[in-house]
């Protein structure tokens, strides 16, 4: 099974079908199958063909799914990239997938040139979206509507594409502050779609609406799947509250995913109840810990079956779901509330356990903990040019994903903990090591530990502990400001804490742990 394979049923069976809504354009699977191909001819006059790399910096639009399919009909890899980066991460990701050809939206003109001047980079082209005045670049521009309207909406010949070969490059916040790119198959990204089709019902009468970053899986697989049974997809260029419930209402939308910092905010709008929400059959959570208030006023407020999901990038992304089984439909309101509110039981499209160090599995009991490790057609072969570390996370098949859970006797699993010392703010990955390699650059820092905490906006935020050097002095306004200038800025910590001595484990270590559990300890007593 392949990504063209997609696009080519939609267009059969739904051809006259609206596929997409962007911006106050409507689009049917015909006309977006017709702007694909000529797409997929203004690649090829670049010089893409099967296995090269397609980097994309943009907003949510349409213009983000043509490339997605453009770029997997030529057998290409798309490399999405989060415009929340700093210009140097952008660089380092663009050369060390070996991007080429860069789609970018003109509102991130100053960006795309701060990254072409922040380090070596093989881009040789960059293709233009919207309108605006752009800095002259030292590499060649293209306006993307142009050089569609230019080219033929013919289908290309398809390349010779196995459903091995890969399809996306993922980069992930590594934890030496090196991103990883990970890598997704046709093969992963189709069986995922057809479980998600089939866990989701989804059908040709969905409507689902993109608010969650498309460069992030938690909406990207939609891509596939909604495409896949002739649904809409309906376009939001950026998270506004006010914005989303609009569109929500106007476009009848049936079904979406959002990180949960999007779903507290979109809950406590003081204006929630203006909009009718009566399309809506299911909302997803996911990408970030969600407390269980919000989902009670998700589901009050919207009136809608609750999903809530847990995956990774190195998963395509969904490896849970908490949704119900036909036989504890009956129960109380409140029991059913408080297993949607559990990460969930395994996906449909993999395998997955709860085991312990000695790989034998947990107690189904709510209270041993143990890592979830998984299996399956949707798990990635790797990370790019990174087989050390790919060796690190799969071990005899089973992908180790660090992430430590109870599971009760129905196999639903709770997470209870990161094994890494990842940190999940609004639904972005920060490990705390990247942070902390900045703050021991700082000349006044002597030690320091970074954690996350609770927060009730993003889940979690950065938090900094540090320990200054013997008469040395420095503020926790100009230790934030320093990091800023290095790291992306949800990176950076929101607060800095100075101790005289951090706490130590036997052996030396820092005690994060001691650290974190400190913050963690009154939400934990709330919950239970």
């Amino acid at each position: 099974m392949i990504i063209p394979e997609i696009r080519r049923k939609a267009l059969k069976l739904y051809g006259n079908k609206e596929a997409l809504v962007c911006n106050g354009q409507r689009f049917s699977y015909r006309d977006f199958d017709r702007r694909v191909n000529a797409l997929c001819h203004l690649l090829r006059a670049q010089g893409i063909r099967k296995g090269g790399k397609v980097a994309v910096l943009h907003p949510n639009c349409h213009y983000f799914m043509e490339t997605y399919y453009a770029v997997a009909h030529l057998g290409a890899i798309s490399v999405p990239i989060n415009y929340r980066l700093s210009p140097q991460e952008i660089a380092f990701i663009l050369d060390d997938s070996g991007s080429t050809v860069l789609i970018a939206d003109r509102e991130f003109a100053h960006l795309v040139t701060a990254a072409l001047e922040a380090g070596s980079t093989g881009i040789q082209i960059v293709v233009w979206t919207g309108a605006g005045e752009y800095s002259p670049l030292k590499v060649e521009s293209v306006d993307y509507e142009e050089g569609i309207q230019r080219s033929p909406a013919t289908t290309l010949t398809e390349e010779a594409i196995q459903e091995q070969d890969i399809a996306q490059l993922y980069y992930t916040s590594g934890t030496t502050g090196r991103p990883k790119g990970v890598i997704l198959t046709h093969k992963n990204i189709c069986t995922h779609a057809l479980g998600a089709i089939a866990e989701l019902h989804l059908t040709d009468s969905d409507r689902w609406i993109h608010v969650a970053p498309m460069f992030h899986l938690a909406d990207a697989w939609a891509t596939w799947a909604i495409t896949w049974v002739g649904g809409t997809h309906i376009f939001v260029r950026s998270f506004e509250p006010s914005g989303v419930l609009e569109a929500m209402e106007r476009e009848r939308v049936t079904i979406t995913n959002m990180i949960p910092t999007m779903l507290n905010l979109l809950v406590h709008h003081p204006e929630v109840g203006r909009w009718d929400y009566s399309g809506l059959r299911v909302l997803l959570s996911g990408g970030a810990p969600i407390a269980p208030e919000v989902v009670k006023k998700v589901v009050k407020t919207f009136q809608c079956d609750y999903v809530q999901t847990y995956g990774m990038t190195e998963t395509a992304p969904y490896l849970t779901m908490s949704i119900l089984k036909d036989h504890l439909a009956g129960l109380p309101d409140e029991e059913q509330l408080q297993i949607k509110s559990k990460t969930g039981r395994e996906f449909i499209a993999v395998q997955l356990k709860v085991v312990r160090e000695d790989g034998t599995e947990v107690a189904r009991d709510e209270r041993e903990v143990g890592e979830i490790i998984v299996k399956g057609d949707i798990v990635t072969p790797g990370y790019w040019k990174l087989p050390e570390e790919t060796e690190k996370a799969i071990k005899d098949g089973w992908f180790y994903t660090g992430d430590l859970a109870v599971m009760d006797e129905e196999g639903y699993v709770t997470i209870v903990d990161r094994k890494k010392d990842m940190i999940l703010t609004g639904g972005e990955n920060v490990y705390s090591t990247e942070v902390e390699n900045v703050l021991y650059m700082h000349p006044a820092i002597l030690e320091a530990a970074v954690v996350g905490i609770p927060d009730e906006k993003w889940g979690e935020v950065v938090k900094a502990i540090v320990v200054l050097k013997e008469g040395m002095e420095a503020t926790e306004e100009e230790v934030i400001s320093f990091c800023k200038e290095k790291l992306a800025r949800y990176k950076a910590p929101k607060s800095v804490e100075f101790y005289a001595a951090l706490p130590k484990t036997g052996s030396g270590k820092i005690a994060k742990r001691e650290l974190r559990e400190k913050y963690w300890r009154d939400v934990q007593k709330r919950v239970h």
